[in-house]
């Protein structure tokens, strides 16, 4: 199975059906942090809920058409961070991420969008990745301006959450930026840190209709 380290015993990795039970009583405890930002709160009910977007990650990584991964700390799961579905004919994609707010300030998903990168960048050969963040989430706006993203604009009211519109900031980060930016430094990143080989599972993976994280968090 796909995973990435991170080092210090942090790892991102796809889920896994018997992860649905954490990740939902991760999601429930977080459920009013969360709800600052994130549409999906209410539709996650039960760790049926959660099984149901695993599955769709399995699903999408199988098709080769982006992911979400569990964010792990010394064998818990502390967050969600992935590509939203990959449009090929463009080769770009967008980076979707939240944390267990007990998490935040440590660098954490700082260190997950940056492994994603290079892995879009370099494994994916994308030319552009985006991050779209409410302009309210001062944590969630500092990753993608702290790596090194250019800020493209506020679509105003761009989201309603909850009965309520947000502004929302987007950022991008291109190909020939990256390499200039990290590229070799990254590339040996990467090569150390998966030195197991990624593979998908070729059984039948079940599909449902679940929301995708978007930026939230630290």
């Amino acid at each position: 199975m796909f995973s990435l380290s991170l080092g210090e015993s942090l790892e991102l990795r796809l889920p896994h059906e018997n992860d649905a039970q954490e990740l939902f009583k991760l999601t429930d405890r977080n459920r009013e942090y969360l709800k600052r930002w994130l549409p999906w709160l209410d539709l996650t009910k039960d760790a049926e809920s959660s099984r149901g977007f695993i599955k769709q990650s399995l699903k999408r990584f199988a098709d080769n058409n982006g992911f979400d991964a569990l964010i792990v700390l010394e064998r818990k799961i502390i967050g969600v961070a992935g590509f939203h579905q990959i449009d090929w004919s463009h080769k770009r994609t967008e980076i979707g991420y939240w944390l267990d707010e007990l998490y935040q300030g440590r660098g954490i998903m700082t260190r997950a969008v940056n492994a994603l990168m290079t892995y879009g960048f370099e494994e994916l050969k994308l030319n552009a990745i985006r991050i779209r963040c409410a302009t309210g989430n001062a944590a969630s706006r500092a990753i993608p301006e702290r790596l090194g993203f250019a800020h493209e604009g506020t679509a105003r009211q761009w989201e309603c959450l909850y009965g309520v519109y947000h502004d929302s900031e987007g950022y991008s980060m291109l190909a020939s930026e990256w390499k200039e930016r990290y590229g070799q430094k990254q590339r040996k990143s990467l090569s150390s840190n998966s030195s197991k080989k990624r593979k998908v599972s070729t059984g039948k993976i079940a599909t449902g209709k679940v929301p995708r994280s978007r930026a939230a968090g630290k």
